[in-house]
């Protein structure tokens, strides 16, 4: 544009004598109809005293159509032939017409939006980038109050307010907005600062601002902060379901306005590693979340499968190992689009508008385990090259936590399968006890413990009852175990006392952790506690390493604590163990159980047990109903360690399911015992075992005569099996030879264990008991009250 000069003359009397066309331009009264008339009928409000007193500065005039125009004047005196002054020459420029000077170049066509407001927050000036984004030129600005020329919002309210605090402090402002503008389409991010302007007098005439277009910066800042929200937020809990929620929750919707995480189904299984298919490829759908609630728009349900053709954004993502971005207008978006419609017609309205979608593999340690995938509807921007590289990124640390959670899945499905099949499925039938047992795995990152149970069924209807705990989680506790219940089993078909057996036990221990590497053998150890109950004379006999006392319940009384000695844990080694010993009279309840169901780091273990003591002491249908009842008052809601439980109700076989005969060391006295027992079976309607009977008991007794010591006692025990026991005062155990042709004894015990289902021998507090057992017809056993 030709920059036009716009002058005026006044002489002394304030009268207008002389007027150019450049005024005419900018006030729009002609020269006839103010020439001659008085300065100040121009003037839109008084010429502030200091603009006067320095013959320039900022004037406000109104223009010939009655809006207001400000602009800077100069006034030059005339001076008449004696020097004295008969008018002044003044002289303005129009803001919005170009400044001849680098500094107003500089101005104008700045790359940021910069402005200049006087102290009443009315526009002075503009340049182009500032009238750009307002989307009007400077004329329609020049001398509006702010407020006038934008939306009423926070922001608008909040950029008068700094405007205002320069105007009050006299100090530079600098401040970071979110927000739009009358042209933008969206919000943008600004950094303004805002500068005082003073005359040569130093007072305080205008406000300048200049704002810079910080949005790509702002938008690479939450980016970054979204990457570092990822490594809090996502990764929580060891599960992949709820890893890959936690990822949509981050994306949704910061990031994208639908988001969905689909695995391959190995990830979901404990499949070994399979290839990923060139052609179309099969995903899962396993978290998807969006702006709507309900996410409507989803067309695969959660769990459900979908096969993505070759071509499609996902299979070329899991395809190609990288980000792949797809737009509104280009052919595969488009018929991915068609096909969601096609697919789920019902969240078709809520499709609309979509516009860029994005998606990326999920790939940790070099293994593809699915597709993310993030689509924009109403957030404006489209997928760019900035997006892709922040996407893989996240994706990344996703894909190494769900991978994590698959792997800890893994592990976790492998110990409990370990586990399970060390623990008993089925307890065995007998006479001594009734049982119930639970057993629960903790549900805490640290995995699968070592918590076990056992019930062994012992020579002459006893029964041994076991619950042990190992030290740490995962599948070497399982597997320690398994070698130490497999140790127990063996160790108690020895017939060996309580406190025996776990002394043979932590040996053992002691050995597991000596062949063991170093850092295992610091961390190897364990709990267990070994108790015998004889339903013949109701004793129960029991012994601890280390582990809780059973509670124990009488019939119609309160459950209390055994009082006992809990010895030393398994692997302390060069400790004794003291046994305990008590008569229980029928129907007593005897509580095992290990010390995830009392100890927990946010309870205290003596109210936990006491708990424990009242839901023992309540009454109860059954023991399966008891078990349930105790694990509700007692187990925290989320256990940090398994939970065994063993509960058995104490039987007694009476006088009519024993018989027993003292002995006396005379060879002559073994027939007359042979028919003792052939008698008491007929009594017991066992006719059919008196042959094998009496065979087992000559020869037993004729062995104990010949080779033991007194006294002598037979037995005969009427259980689910015919047990014929044979005790004397020698410790020294028979077994089993194989006699030559020409020798005239030593086939007697060869004989009966022939005849026999079983036998064997167990050391006794006054020497040793031979005992056999016989299968029983069914039906021909007695069977216990429940």
């Amino acid at each position: 544009m030709e920059r036009v000069a716009a002058a005026a003359v006044i002489d002394a009397l304030g009268r207008v004598t002389g007027w150019s066309d450049g005024a005419r331009l900018l006030t729009g009264h002609r020269a006839e109809e103010v020439v001659g008339k008085s300065a100040a009928d121009l003037l839109a409000e008084a010429v502030p005293a200091r603009a006067l007193a320095a013959r320039s500065g900022t004037v406000a005039l109104r223009h010939a159509d009655g809006r207001r125009i400000e602009m800077a004047l100069t006034a030059c005196p005339v001076l008449g032939p004696a020097g004295t002054t008969t008018g002044y020459v003044l002289t303005a420029d129009p803001p919005w017409q170009t400044d001849p000077t680098l500094a107003g170049q500089a101005f104008q066509q700045a790359s940021m939006s910069m402005s200049v407001f006087d102290v009443r927050q009315r526009y002075l000036r503009s340049n182009d980038a500032a009238c750009h984004v307002m989307g009007v030129p400077e004329e329609a600005l020049l001398g509006r109050f702010f407020l006038d020329t934008v939306e009423e919002a926070p922001h608008s309210e909040g950029f008068l307010r700094h405007l205002r605090q320069v105007v009050e402090t006299g100090r530079p402002v600098r401040y970071e907005t979110f927000t739009g503008a009358p042209v933008l389409n969206r919000d943008h991010a600004w950094s303004i600062e805002m500068w005082p302007l003073r005359d040569p007098a130093g007072e305080l005439t205008a406000v300048a601002l200049a704002a810079f277009d910080s949005t790509e910066q702002y938008q690479a800042r939450l980016r970054l902060a979204l990457l570092n929200e990822a490594a809090t937020a996502i990764g929580t809990t060891l599960d992949v379901v709820r890893t890959a929620e936690e990822l949509v929750e981050l994306l949704v919707p910061r990031y994208a306005d639908f988001a969905s995480v689909d695995l391959l189904d190995w990830v979901l299984g404990a499949e070994e590693l399979p290839t990923v298919p060139e052609g179309d490829i099969a995903l899962r759908r396993v978290a998807h979340g969006s702006v709507t609630e309900g996410t409507p728009e989803a067309a695969v349900r959660l769990g459900e499968a979908e096969v993505h053709p070759a071509s499609s954004p996902p299979a070329r993502a899991l395809r190609e190992r990288r980000a792949v971005v797809s737009q509104e207008g280009e052919p595969e978006f488009r018929r991915w689009v068609e096909e969601r419609n096609a697919r789920s017609p019902a969240g078709r309205p809520y499709r609309e508008g979509v516009h860029s979608m994005i998606a990326v593999p999920l790939q940790a340690r070099g293994v593809l385990l699915g597709a993310v995938v993030g689509v924009r509807m109403r957030h404006p921007d489209d997928y760019v090259i900035d997006d892709t590289v922040f996407a893989e990124e996240l994706a990344s640390r996703a894909a190494v936590c769900i991978d994590n959670a698959r792997r800890f899945a893994r592990e976790r499905s492998t110990a409990l399968a370990l586990q399970h099949s060390l623990l008993p499925s089925g307890l065995p039938g007998q006479a001594a006890v009734e049982v119930a047992h639970r057993y629960l795995p903790c549900g805490s990152l640290a995995g699968i413990g070592g918590d076990w149970f056992d019930v062994i069924p012992l020579s002459g209807s006893r029964v041994g009852l076991v619950v042990g705990d190992v030290v740490g989680h995962g599948i070497r506790s399982s597997a320690t175990m398994g070698r130490l219940r497999t140790a127990v089993r063996t160790l108690a078909d020895v017939d060996l006392p309580p406190d025996e057996l776990l002394t043979h036990l932590d040996d053992l221990v002691t050995h597991l952790a000596a062949d063991g590497p170093g850092e295992e053998a610091a961390e190897l150890g364990a709990t267990c506690l070994y108790a015998v109950y004889d339903p013949v004379s109701r004793r129960l006999s029991l012994a601890a390493a280390g582990h809780l006392a059973p509670a124990v319940v009488l019939p119609g009384g309160e459950a209390e604590l055994i009082p006992m000695t809990a010895g030393p844990p398994l692997g302390v080694g060069g400790l004794p163990f003291e046994a305990t010993e008590l008569e229980l009279p029928e129907g007593t309840v005897v509580a095992l159980y290990t010390d995830g169901l009392v100890e927990d780091r946010d309870r205290d273990v003596d109210r936990a047990t006491e708990e424990m003591c009242r839901a023992l002491s309540a009454p109860a249908d059954s023991l399966e109903a008891l078990s349930d009842n105790v694990l509700k008052a007692v187990m925290p809601e989320q256990p940090a360690d398994d939970v065994a439980l063993l509960l058995v109700r104490t039987r007694t076989l009476g006088a009519d399911r024993v018989a027993t005969w003292d002995v006396p060391p005379d060879p002559a006295q073994v027939a007359h015992f042979r028919q003792a027992a052939t008698e008491q079976l007929t009594a017991w309607g066992l006719d059919e075992a008196a042959f094998v009977t009496e065979l087992v008991v000559s020869e037993l007794v004729t062995n104990a005569i010949r080779y033991g010591e007194p006294p002598i006692q037979l037995r005969l025990i009427r259980d689910r099996a015919l047990i014929c026991e044979v005790a004397d005062g020698s410790s020294t155990s028979p077994h089993l030879r194989r006699a030559h042709a020409y020798d005239e004894g030593g086939r007697g015990l060869l004989l009966v264990a022939q005849l026999t289902q079983r036998w064997g021998s167990r050391q006794t507090g006054s020497g040793k008991t031979i005992w056999a057992e016989q299968p029983l017809p069914e039906g021909t056993f007695p069977v216990a009250d429940g």
